[in-house]
């Protein structure tokens, strides 16, 4: 009797041990399907922008990092520094979760024009768009334009790939073109595009003056 006993509690743990491990069984498996896959997702871009002083950088400062899946653009972000306290912080990245970029080098390079004053354009030189699969930036430049002499001019450069483009958008309102606040600009809705030997520079000289300058990014096959 104590053996029939026994081999009925053995039965019954059993199956209790064998339900369980098809509910972990389970579980695990509906994990692993609804986790999702980044073997095929689109590079993003993003733009990190924010003031640190008077509100002189319109844009989505709110929140100040935004990401946008290629091809799309980028929202705009529009410079108007002047003589009011501060300037804007700015940076770039590219989020690449399934290496489709790899051997691409991109960088955003940040000087004054010569003979400028070099204060206006802060944490300058060449500064690495970083290409990852997590999201980050690259070095914040500081924009702060004023009645100074000069302006700064940004300068964008890919390299290692043929077949990537970055399209930028640059132009002013409110006169600002007209002005020469907004140096190298293109009309509203028309773009240059850096690629593989050739770099596109596009200069704030921001001040006093009515009206500021709009910029806009879109990462994009070429072919």
């Amino acid at each position: 009797m104590r053996k029939l006993k026994l081999g009925k509690r053995s039965a019954r743990m059993g199956s209790a041990l064998a339900v369980g491990l098809l509910m972990v069984s389970g579980l695990t498996a509906t994990s692993a399907s609804a986790a999702p896959s980044s073997a095929n997702a689109s590079p993003e871009l993003g733009v990190r922008f924010y003031p640190d002083g008077d509100g002189q950088c319109d844009g989505p400062t709110n929140p100040p990092e935004r990401w946008v899946t290629a091809p799309d653009w980028s929202t705009a972000i529009r410079l108007d520094t002047d003589n009011r306290a501060g300037g804007c912080q700015l940076a770039f990245g590219i989020y690449d979760p399934s290496n489709s970029l790899a051997g691409l080098t991109a960088t955003y390079t940040w000087e004054p024009e010569p003979g400028s004053d070099e204060s206006q354009c802060q944490n300058g030189g060449a500064h690495s768009i970083p290409i990852k699969p997590f999201k980050t930036f690259g070095d914040n430049i500081r924009v702060d334009t004023d009645g100074r002499a000069g302006w700064c001019n940004l300068t964008f450069t890919l390299s290692g790939r043929s077949d990537v483009g970055l399209d930028v958008q640059f132009y002013g309102d409110g006169g600002a073109d007209a002005g020469g606040q907004c140096k190298n600009y293109r009309p509203k809705d028309t773009y240059d595009t850096a690629y593989e030997g050739h770099s596109v520079t596009v200069s704030d000289d921001t001040d006093g003056r009515a009206g500021g300058c709009y910029l806009s990014l879109r990462l994009n096959r070429l072919f």
